[in-house]
């Protein structure tokens, strides 16, 4: 599989390392044989792999929420879903966004 296979929408990570100290640094890592600075293809098809089989695990997770609440609205189990996954720590923000999103469309809600 190649990074074409990631959805368009899918988050890439572009946040800059940072290094504390007085000297100027250049933050990258040898990937390939080439230096790479930020998320590679490589790295950010692996996120997306692990945010879609989540997601295809919460799909379980939110009909079992949906059913235990039934006076609630979807938006209200998947506000409770991301609310937890937030609190694990699983996923970066920007990941978890995509995540919601893609399991609302899982659940076709």
């Amino acid at each position: 599989m190649t990074d074409s296979h990631v959805p368009e929408g899918f988050p890439r990570d572009n946040a800059p390392p940072v290094v504390s100290g007085a000297q100027p640094k250049v933050c990258a890592r040898l990937s390939n044989g080439a230096y790479v600075v930020g998320q590679s293809d490589d790295e950010r098809l692996e996120r997306w792999l692990i945010c879609e089989d989540l997601a295809r695990q919460l799909v379980a997770v939110a009909e079992k929420d949906a059913l235990a609440h039934p006076d609630q609205t979807s938006s209200q189990t998947l506000g409770r879903v991301r609310a937890s996954v937030a609190h694990k720590e699983w996923v970066s923000p920007d990941e978890l966004a995509w995540l919601i999103g893609r399991l609302q469309q899982l659940l076709g809600w």
